[in-house]
């Protein structure tokens, strides 16, 4: 079923009423509310140290970091998945010092994904093209970037199961293995086809973004909130199967990073479409996730891992969960939100950075990427360094991100 972005947004209007969700006031209010002195001081010493990092690191680095081995960065020469990460917090770097050296070196990463843009084989054009080429066109006006993230969207809608109104995770077009898996993560490269229809005027982009996330919201939602990992289909047909993992503990359980991707991931789509369905999504996704949050604010790899909360963490759900977080609080006017994801950052920057290693190449430690396959456990990883400043920008210089990557609301 085709829906057009006025069907959306009217649709939205007419259930507006129904929903929870705070007035436009309302979400202005909460950032009326001053952030603490402490606070600021210790983000603006984290974003300084990350910073610095970033620029000590930077010009030895000839291809894309995928994670850390004893604390120096491996590398991926097309990128894998996490390709647009460094070039977008080369990015974040430059917001924040105004050093146009981090801008040279991020232009430069991001040609390196060139060849993705065709890349039908993987639902992570988002990821790979949003952070680098989206942000790349925002901050430099270069239409070449602008094109080439266009064209990594038509790549991506490639992918889209009718049957099953799905876009499908992984393998190529032609491989039938996986063809009806669906994952958590996918809700994050959704803004890639957002911007696709923004900047084309054609529908066809948010039409499948739209009814990817209803899919998605429709399946992965538990009761209390919390999220599988995987959902499976039957491709043939789009019949569901069932809820599955790959990263996380078991099909019952909560991947930590899911759960982030998912809130962030929501809260975006409720800001291209007005949908208040997908706010009121978002929303149960952080409940839950701020409700299985210990003392220590750093998430557990799994919320429930048998042995958390005592498990192993993973810091960069904490980074990613913290943007979310702050997403929703100004598009819900609730400031607790905004609170949790102060208390989130604050944690990161007091207990997880790799300040106390002269041998470290990221800025954030305690990272788990792949837990059951004891794949990167207590490393550091690309994105969480991405996201920490990322979120830490959102506090002290929110147009700053805005410009980077469009912090806008129907």
């Amino acid at each position: 079923m085709s829906v057009s972005r006025r069907t959306v947004l009217s649709s939205a209007a007419g259930v507006a009423a129904l929903s929870a969700v705070s007035t436009p006031a309302a979400a202005a209010d909460v950032f009326t509310v001053r952030t603490p002195a402490p606070t600021l001081h210790k983000l603006r010493a984290a974003a300084d140290y990350a910073v610095d990092k970033v620029r000590t690191v930077a010009p030895t680095v000839t291809a894309f970091p995928v994670g850390t081995k004893f604390e120096k960065w491996t590398y991926s020469q097309n990128g894998d998945w996490v390709g647009g990460f460094w070039p977008g917090t080369l990015w974040m770097a430059w917001l924040y010092s105004k050093d146009d050296a981090f801008r040279g070196w991020a232009q430069a990463s991001a040609e390196k994904l060139a060849p993705r843009q065709y890349d039908t084989g993987t639902h992570d054009l988002g990821f790979l093209f949003y952070p680098s080429w989206v942000t790349a066109w925002r901050l430099t006006g270069d239409d070449a970037w602008r094109a080439g993230a266009l064209r990594a969207a038509d790549s991506l809608i490639q992918r889209y199961n009718p049957r099953g109104r799905f876009i499908r995770a992984w393998g190529a077009l032609n491989d039938e293995r996986n063809a009806g898996r669906v994952i958590i993560d996918t809700m994050m490269n959704l803004d890639l086809l957002a911007f696709a229809s923004g900047q084309t005027g054609d529908d066809k982009y948010l039409n499948i973004a739209v009814e990817h996330a209803k899919t998605a919201q429709r399946v992965f939602l538990r009761p209390d909130g919390s999220t599988p990992h995987v959902y499976d289909f039957d491709p043939a047909d789009g019949a569901p199967i069932g809820p599955n993992t790959v990263q996380g503990y078991s099909p019952t359980s909560c991947w930590s990073r899911g759960q982030a991707w998912g809130l962030y991931g929501f809260t975006t789509m409720y800001r291209r479409t007005g949908n208040p369905e997908f706010l009121a999504t978002a929303r149960r996704l952080a409940d839950f996730a701020v409700g299985a949050l210990t003392a220590d604010h750093v998430p557990v790899w799994d919320y429930r891992a048998p042995q958390q909360p005592y498990d192993i963490k993973d810091a960069s759900a904490g980074a990613i969960m913290a943007c979310g977080l702050l997403d929703l609080a100004k598009a819900t006017g609730r400031h607790t939100y905004r609170e949790v994801a102060l208390r989130l950052l604050t944690a990161l920057s007091e207990t997880c950075l790799t300040r106390n290693s002269t041998r470290a190449e990221a800025a954030v430690a305690r990272c788990t990427r792949h837990r059951p396959n004891e794949d990167g456990i207590e490393i550091s990883l690309p994105y969480a360094d991405y996201y920490l400043l990322e979120g830490i920008l959102r506090v002290l210089q929110p147009q700053d991100v805005d410009r980077a990557i469009d912090l806008s609301a129907v």
